[in-house]
């Protein structure tokens, strides 16, 4: 499969400005939304959006006409960036390459914590990225258990449910979370 293939890289595509100067603010609204999304959750001022992307409300607005449009683009580019990550490590041993993109898609639900009140699980962008994630995510874990390195008594769904249950958690920082993740990682690999 494809990022090409993936349904959420169709609607970031069908998204993204085609010209280069509209791009390039289409591309630093998106990061500065996922940014204050981050500090300051879904009611991050707009405002603080335009201002961090180095752009006027205008132009956040001519991308973006509604908040959720903002935040289901914001949702969107951080499946489709993971998706992503899933054929970029492919070629790795299967552990490792599981284990690589578990380390994003803990990352990953920083953000979707922050846009999930914003979204309503029966959207066609929730279902298209949730689709995309699972296609991308899923082969990694099946390769690693065809290769006795995880456990084949639980499914994918078990796996992305204990690390979302983690990341969850407040931690003192980064590394305290990257540790917790690793101890319960080690209970799913089966060899070493």
């Amino acid at each position: 499969m494809t990022a090409q293939s993936f349904p959420v890289s169709e609607i970031v595509a069908s998204r993204r400005p085609h010209r280069k100067d509209a791009a390039r603010n289409y591309d630093a609204l998106l990061t500065a939304a996922r940014e204050a999304f981050t500090e300051h959750g879904a009611e991050a001022s707009l405002e603080d959006v335009a201002r961090r992307a180095g752009v006027g409300i205008g132009t956040l607005y001519r991308n973006f006409p509604t908040r959720r449009h903002l935040f289901e683009s914001v949702y969107a580019d951080e499946v489709n960036a993971l998706c992503r990550v899933a054929e970029e490590v492919a070629e790795l041993e299967p552990w490792e390459a599981l284990t690589t993109w578990l380390d994003r898609f803990a990352d990953y639900m920083v953000t979707k914590r922050a846009v999930r009140e914003a979204l309503n699980d029966e959207s066609e962008i929730f279902t298209a990225c949730r689709e995309s994630m699972y296609a991308a995510g899923g082969p990694l874990f099946e390769r690693a258990q065809r290769a006795g390195a995880a456990r084949t008594d639980m499914d994918f769904v078990d796996l992305l449910r204990m690390v979302a249950g983690i990341t969850a958690t407040a931690f003192d920082d980064d590394a305290q979370r990257d540790r917790v993740l690793s101890v319960a990682l080690d209970g799913v690999r089966t060899s070493r």
